[in-house]
Order: structure tokens, then sequence, then C-alpha cells
């Protein structure tokens, strides 16, 4: 079953449209969202997660409508979601702010509930800090934090915003782990920073750009986007859409290559680059 559905979407804040028309689909697996800020991803997630609804558009979740008030309190029982910016009760500990989004959650058997706070907490290892206070933890430990909350009742839907902000590169292993073997069983739809999460995990991307859908597909159909167009030289070259100095010293470009450049295997992040007209500067995901 697809479990995320959306057509046209349209949510606006003023006269800015933050969605404009936005369409895409989720299965089983990982699909990773990428767009620089301001592309709309956060509001596009707020949608999938039924905390905001769109002004126009269709949408369906798991097969249920989210305008529809029971339809919408049955998705949220199947559903976890890390908002960008998730808030916590900053006197509580690790344990009891899970437990306390537990309850919320409907799991109100308390031994059950605990042995289930118990076991997100070691999939993203806050085993150990389990008893201290959210105050105290690092910005890492929250976010981790988030993501446990998330995974209480082992959801048949995931919704993540930028997961891995602030995690160190072993936690960030820990988490494309984690998200792979979440994604064997169930729909997870991510938004992240980091292309390489991107290419090491997801069965399917989505990119989006001031509200619109630029791409649906495949990680390897997304690069092949690129394929052709990216060459390394000992000078920079203007014409180039974007480009940098390596660590080499060679410099590598992105765009129409002149006639006999030294053609280089393409990345994701270069294929994303071209789709969003070679601006570097705007580059955030």
């Amino acid at each position: 079953m697809t479990a995320v559905r959306a057509q046209e979407l349209v949510k606006a804040y003023g006269r800015k449209r933050a969605l404009d028309g936005v369409t895409l689909t989720a299965g089983t697996g990982v699909t990773g969202l990428l767009g620089p800020n301001g592309a709309g991803k956060t509001t596009l997630l707020r949608a999938v997660a039924t905390v905001l609804a769109p002004d126009e558009g269709q949408l369906r979740l798991l097969g249920m409508d989210p305008s529809d008030p029971k339809q919408r309190v049955e998705i949220r029982r199947r559903l976890g979601y890390l908002p960008q910016e998730p808030g916590f009760h900053r006197s509580f500990s690790t344990f009891e702010m899970v437990d306390y989004v537990a309850v919320l959650k409907e799991q109100t058997e308390r031994r059950a509930r605990h042995d289930e706070v118990r076991r997100v907490l070691e999939l993203v290892g806050l085993q150990d800090v389990s008893s201290k206070k959210v105050r105290a933890l690092s910005g890492g430990m929250r976010r981790r934090l988030g993501l446990a909350q998330a995974l209480l009742g082992e959801p048949e839907l995931l919704v993540l915003d930028e997961p891995t902000a602030g995690l160190d590169p072993e936690q960030r292993m820990r988490f494309r782990d984690l998200m792979s073997q979440a994604g064997e069983d169930r729909a997870v739809l991510l938004s992240t920073h980091q292309t390489e999460d991107v290419a090491a995990l997801c069965s399917s991307v989505v990119v989006v750009d001031r509200g619109r859908t630029l791409f649906t597909g495949t990680v390897p159909s997304l690069v092949a986007v690129a394929a052709g167009r990216v060459w390394v030289d000992e000078v920079r070259d203007p014409s180039a859409l974007a480009g940098w100095r390596l660590g080499s010293g060679l410099f590598h470009h992105v765009g129409n290559p002149p006639a006999g450049a030294q053609l280089v295997d393409a990345t994701l992040e270069d294929a994303y680059l071209l789709l969003l007209g070679g601006q570097p500067a705007q580059v955030a995901a």
C-alpha cells in the first residue's frame, strides 16, 4: 500500500505559497526529501504528519483522509513524527520525556509502556542517560531523544525532519543502520542536509524547490541527470554552473563541459546542483 499520496498540495502563508502544487508518493522503504532552505520541505512534512492541513490538493496517508477527524486520529495512532525543532520539558528526565509521549500515544499499561520506552532508548543509544535531565543533554542527544519518541509503537509511517542534524559521524552511521532496518517493512519519509545519507539510505528521492516538485524517482535515476556533465580541470572554468577546488588541487565543475574535458563520475550532489540551476550558495540538502 502507498503510505503517502500527495497531489497538487498548496499551502499559503499570506501571499507566500510554501507549497505550490507539490506531488509525491511514498511506500515501503526510505524516501529522501531534498531541497534548499525555504523550499517547503518542513511545511510538506508537517502536512504529512497531520500537524497542518493543506489549503488545496489531495492528501492520503495510509489509505486514509487526514481531513476527516476520525480518520486523522487513526492515522496519528500509526504515525511517528520527529519535527525539525521538537519541544521537550527540560525538567523531565530522558526516560520521563519518552514515557510522557508514550502515554499521549495511548500506551496505558505501565509495565508494557516502560518496556517500550526502554526499547526505543536503546535503539537510539540513550539507555545510559535515561535518568539524565533533558536540559543536561547535548544537542545530538536531544535529536536522538526526538527520534526515540517517534519510534514508539513501531509506527507504520515515520516522518522525520532533519533527523541527522547535530549527530556526529558515528551516530549518523548508527542512524543509517536503524533506518535501513525500519524501511524494510514500513514507510519512512525524511528530509536531510546530508546528500550522502540519501545516497546510502534511500530507495527513492524527491527534490522540491519553491514549493514545487522538481524530481521524483530513484537515487540512480537522479544521479543520471548529471551524467556527462561533471569534469575536473587544473583551472577554474567560469562557464560552469558550479565549481570548487578539491583537496587534490584540481577544480570540480558541474554544467556543460567544454570539448576534451576530463569527465568524472557524477554524484548525487552534482545532480542536485544541476536541478537547482547551479546555485551552490542555496544548497541546503
